[in-house]
Parts: structure tokens; sequence; C-alpha cells
């Protein structure tokens, strides 16, 4: 994986990606960042607004990258241009606004990242519901951690029909003191379990403020 700018959001990507034994390649154009993270995983200084930096670093090589910069918009569109005139079939990119995010999408870019707009989303998804996180996968479908409702403690999943009567799927349940477990038709909601669940998200919406 090809890691472009190792500020705070694409460093923690590279160190992450490295962390689960994926092989990283982090760039920069600053020296002190690069010289930062050269102790953790392999980095080089390129500018890769030069389609040849791209060449000599062997991008051509990676089958994704992630490209982390944001502030500076130019040098963002002109990294994921390069990089999907080199071919890569996996190209994620940070962007700071939605204008950002559909030129970037417009040129090319397989998945855009709002990192603060996503968080916002989240956490407003959070604050003073049953829903302790909230992730949408795409066009609708999303997956949320919820706390059961109240209705249905102590019933199984088949009697409950969530996916009939409220159009949302239970993936997966973890109790207190026990790992998590994939959920079956038997599977017991208890009273202190937490919940994983999937759906559209209106509707996921509505079955987490049920009572």
């Amino acid at each position: 994986m090809l890691v472009v700018g190792l500020g705070r959001f694409g460093s923690a990507i590279a160190d992450t990606l490295d962390s689960m034994d994926v092989e990283v390649l982090g760039v920069d154009r600053d020296p002190r960042l690069v010289e930062r993270w050269s102790k953790r995983i392999p980095v080089v200084e390129a500018d890769l607004t030069d389609p040849h930096a791209l060449e000599q670093i062997g991008a051509r090589d990676f089958a994704a990258a992630v490209v982390g910069i944001g502030n500076e918009i130019e040098a963002s569109v002109l990294i994921t241009g390069n990089l999907v005139d080199l071919g890569l079939t996996e190209i994620w990119a940070k962007a700071i606004s939605a204008e950002h995010g559909r030129i970037l999408e417009r040129i090319g870019a397989h998945h855009v990242v709002l990192p603060e707009s996503d968080a916002g989303v989240r956490v407003a998804h959070s604050v003073g519901g049953r829903m302790l996180d909230y992730i949408e996968v795409e066009d609708g479908f999303t997956i949320v951690k919820m706390r059961t409702p109240l209705e249905t403690h102590n019933f199984s999943l088949a009697k409950l029909d969530l996916p009939g009567k409220y159009g949302v799927q239970v993936i997966g349940v973890k109790s207190p003191g026990h790992a998590f477990e994939y959920a079956t038709p038997e599977t017991v909601l208890r009273p202190d379990d937490l919940l994983v669940v999937a759906g559209e998200g209106e509707l996921l919406e509505r079955f987490a403020q049920r009572p």
C-alpha cells in the first residue's frame, strides 16, 4: 500500500497497516515527517505532484494507494490524478470538503474520505440514543453498534423477526464477559447485550428509537 502524506491522517493509516503486516511505503515531501516516521515504517522523501517522482519510487508496482493530503487541495488533486494515470485500481483520497471530494471523484479516485464530516455524522447518531457507533457503508446501507431495545429483551431472533418487522438484521451480539458471537435464529437478546445491526440508515434509526 502506498500512503502519500504523513500528517495525522496518513501516518495513522500507514502505522496501522504496518501493524497489520501489510506492506507499506510512506511518502512525504517534508523531510521532518520523513525523518519522524523512518524508524517506524519504510518511507521516502518525494514530491508526487511530479509524475516522474512516482515512476522513481515504483508507484506502478502498488495495487492500492491512499492520498492523505487534505489542506493542500492542488497537491491532493495532482497526486490523485497522477495515480489514476498510472492505472492503480484502488485509490483512496482524503477530502476536506464536499467540493474537494467531488473533484477527486471526477478525476478518478475510487474512494473519497471526509474524516471530519464522517466523524461528525457518527457522533451525531450516537449522542443521546442507543447507537454507540454508526458506519454508512454505501448507498444508504449502514452498520451500527447499539444497545438492545427493551421490547426485544429475552426473545430469540427467530421469534422477533426483525427483518420482517423493522427491515434490519442483527449480525452479531456481544454479551458482557463473553466473546463476540455471530447471530443465528436461536440467538436470544439479553438486556445488557450490545448488538451489531445492519440495514438501511433510516430503518436503523427507527429501530434504535424503539422503547
